[in-house]
């Protein structure tokens, strides 16, 4: 069995507010729609100093994305010599 808590919580909220007229109010209940349309990443202090904003991380993904497409794709030379021919049977 767990001790209680010896810290006593401090109440900071006005008395003004009557939070039994909050409907629906509920904890994450926007959660699945904040997070759909965000992806953090979290970003070295010396790489945020060369890039200062998404704009420009954006960029740099796309050109690095672009020269990796390049080099992954097969050459016009190894796919004209391809031995994927049939063979006849003997």
């Amino acid at each position: 069995m767990r001790k209680a808590s010896s810290k006593v919580m401090k109440d900071d909220l006005r008395p003004e507010y009557d939070l039994t007229k909050l409907k629906n109010a509920a904890r994450g209940k926007y959660y699945k729609q904040a997070m759909a349309g965000t992806n953090l990443v979290l970003v070295d202090p010396d790489l945020a100093k060369v890039f200062p904003d998404s704009a420009s991380v954006n960029r740099a993904l796309r050109v690095l994305c672009d020269a990796a497409g390049k080099s992954t794709q097969p050459s016009r030379r190894s796919i004209k010599g391809s031995t994927n021919r049939k063979r006849s049977a003997a």
